[in-house]
């Protein structure tokens, strides 16, 4: 994920040099706007309550019960030498209850005004829960749109651990705008976890000048008009929250297709702009060839942005991952064009299973090396596997990435090792057959830990629960699977 939050070219590093420090990351800010007084006439039942999360036992306030969001339409301003944020976020969305009171999550901002199917409605505010209540209640299976006028100054969240910051970042020329787990609250209103995807339209309105870059294909030509201009993104195929962006800046471009007819944008700030034809470059050459090891790409494009935030890690935002303050090289590159359809495509249901994002990306890392006639993936496995058995990797089992170290190095790089522990154990043709089919499966949706080990086992015809629970769930070092 986030692409790699752990920017380490593990395909050459011994686990043991990468343990990282650790933190709970804060799941509410305080709201600029405090709580309202108005209530309801009547309290409402709890059937008829959303619930403040959507469920994640892990984090349980992110998300929120009650709907499913098919669409956000977000019309957003923002001045880089104010930081300052306006922002019309309508939220397209089916009741799964009855609903007389529904959250969504939200840090920060004023609010100005909110609808509910164009009739207004209350709110009030607790940290990172914004709280809706409609004029009259929202029928179980019925649809419908909410809209939230808000403005404001964005802050990132900012986490000691191995979190970092993320979220909208300001600076000096626009936003570094990265949200794994939790930060697209930071920017607009929504019901901020992977669970509930959905489709995006950005209208994205800046000084004339910058250029404000989001996932998706841009509409039609940017309109510039006093001093402004208006750039319009759309992305048709679902997406998590935490892989959207509205990064700004500068940036030097490069468009064009790769050779399979994939449309591809490389933009790089000035500051980096000798990495700008690399980029676009291995891009379009890894698409490409993803393509032929994973299934078909799961988007109508590809390419990255290298902006000059010092962000010191890489995300994978959906047709974009955005690379913070260096030059990625091919082991990064390759991590997140991976993460398009491990992560983008395939999307967890829960956090603590992030190896099925982290772990099949950095095992593309050792898939690339391969490719390119470097490090075998057998040579790299061996390497990291040499980890002495009091290594930290050991103790931390890859299936149950925790919320206080959610990207612990283990989740990555013995998540990798899970994956080539698999290839071993079935064999080249199973094993390949098996990373196509779970794409196809899959594509778009949902997965878990059981279904993957299910469809190997189905594949390989072998009972594969040993493997698993000695590479992903047993707090110690594999000696045989």
């Amino acid at each position: 994920m986030v692409s790699s939050r752990l920017v380490v070219a593990a395909t050459a590093t011994v686990l043991s040099t990468l343990g990282m420090t650790s933190c709970v990351p804060s799941n509410g800010d305080s709201a600029t706007a405090p709580p309202t007084k108005s209530e309801p006439a009547s309290i409402p039942s709890a059937e008829s309550v959303g619930a403040p999360g959507i469920g994640d036992p892990d984090f349980p306030l992110d998300g929120n019960g009650g709907y499913d969001v098919g669409r956000y339409r977000l019309k957003l301003g923002y001045d880089p030498g104010t930081k300052h944020l306006t922002g019309v976020a309508t939220i397209e969305a089916k009741a799964t209850q009855q609903l007389a009171r529904f959250n969504l999550d939200l840090s920060g901002f004023t609010i100005n005004r909110i609808t509910v199917d164009g009739r207004p409605a209350r709110y009030e505010r607790s940290g990172g829960e914004l709280t809706v209540i409609p004029a009259t209640p929202v029928a179980d299976r019925a649809s419908f749109a909410v809209e939230v006028a808000y403005a404001g100054e964005p802050k990132p969240v900012r986490d000691s651990s191995n979190l970092g910051t993320y979220g909208f970042i300001p600076t000096p020329d626009g936003a570094f705008v990265t949200c794994q787990p939790n930060g697209a609250r930071t920017w607009f209103p929504g019901n901020d976890h992977p669970l509930d995807k959905a489709r995006y339209d950005f209208e994205i309105t800046v000084p004339k000048g910058v250029t404000a870059l989001a996932n998706g294909e841009l509409v039609g030509e940017p309109k510039t008009t006093g001093g402004r201009t208006t750039f319009v993104w759309r992305e048709d195929d679902p997406m998590a929250s935490y892989l959207a962006t509205m990064t700004l800046g500068k940036f030097e471009m490069r468009q064009g297709k790769t050779r399979t007819g994939i449309r591809n944008l490389a933009a790089v700030d000035p500051k980096f702009r000798g990495s700008l034809d690399n980029l676009y470059k291995l891009s379009a050459e890894m698409t490409d060839y993803w393509s032929t090891v994973f299934g078909p790409y799961p988007f109508d494009s590809t390419g990255g942005i290298v902006d000059d935030f010092p962000a010191g890690y890489a995300l994978e935002n959906q047709t974009k991952p955005v690379y913070g303050g260096f030059d990625p090289d091919e082991d990064i590159i390759s991590h997140e064009l991976a993460h398009q359809w491990f992560g983008n495509s395939l999307t967890i249901k829960r956090w603590r299973e992030l190896w099925l994002n982290e772990g099949f990306a950095t095992y593309a890392e050792w898939l690339w090396s391969e490719h390119r006639g470097l490090a075998t993936a057998e040579q790299l496995f061996r390497r990291n596997y040499s980890a002495p058995a009091d290594a930290p990797i050991w103790s931390y089992p890859a299936g149950e990435a925790r919320p206080d170290d959610l990207f612990n190095s283990s989740v990555y790089v013995r998540g990798g090792m899970t994956l080539h522990a698999l290839r071993q154990r079935i064999g080249e043709e199973a094993f390949f057959r098996l990373l196509k089919d779970w794409n196809t499966q899959h594509r778009y949706g949902h997965v878990t830990t059981a279904e993957f080990i299910a469809l190997a086992e189905k594949i390989s015809g072998k009972d594969l629960d040993a493997l698993f629970d000695a590479w992903l769930f047993t707090p110690e070092k594999p000696t045989t699977w």
